[in-house]
């Protein structure tokens, strides 16, 4: 019975981040979209704001300090976006590949990673891009929980 309750708690704050992070997501590939000059501040803030999350819902802090120190060096450094979105990229689609199980989205983040790397004119787009699709599969995923969890 108390093991129960313990999983039904975890599951409980697991589709809180998923809203949470699809939502925020969301919000942010579509400011990134609609504001392309200023997506230092935007993809920044967003990095920022997912290492808060990641740290409020109890995550390895190893994990949450990846998308803080990534935001701050946006945010302190804007010529280091491609790189530094890039590396995070990276590190969050391998993250996906091999914990989370997660293999769509975390081959989709390594493809961006190297688009970005590749043509680092275009990194609004491929940060939106990310940010949409990270959106709609946490919403998804979101969803599929709430009705068969």
């Amino acid at each position: 019975m108390i093991f129960e309750q313990y999983r039904i708690r975890i599951q409980h704050r697991s589709h809180e981040r998923q809203i949470l992070n699809a939502f925020l997501a969301l919000a942010t590939g579509v400011l990134s979209l609609i504001y392309p000059n200023f997506l230092y501040l935007i993809a920044g803030g967003y990095l920022l704001a997912l290492g808060l999350v990641f740290i409020l819902f109890s995550i390895p802090s190893t994990l949450a300090a990846v998308p803080i120190v990534a935001g701050l060096l946006i945010v302190i450094f804007p010529e280091l976006i491609p790189v530094t979105f890039a590396i995070f990229l990276g590190l969050f689609g391998l993250m996906f590949l091999f914990a989370f199980q997660f293999a769509f989205l975390g081959v989709i983040s390594l493809i961006l990673a190297a688009l970005i790397i590749i043509n680092p004119g275009s990194i609004a787009y491929f940060v939106a891009t990310f940010l949409l699709i990270y959106g709609v599969a946490n919403l998804i995923r979101w969803y599929r929980g709430k009705w068969t969890g």
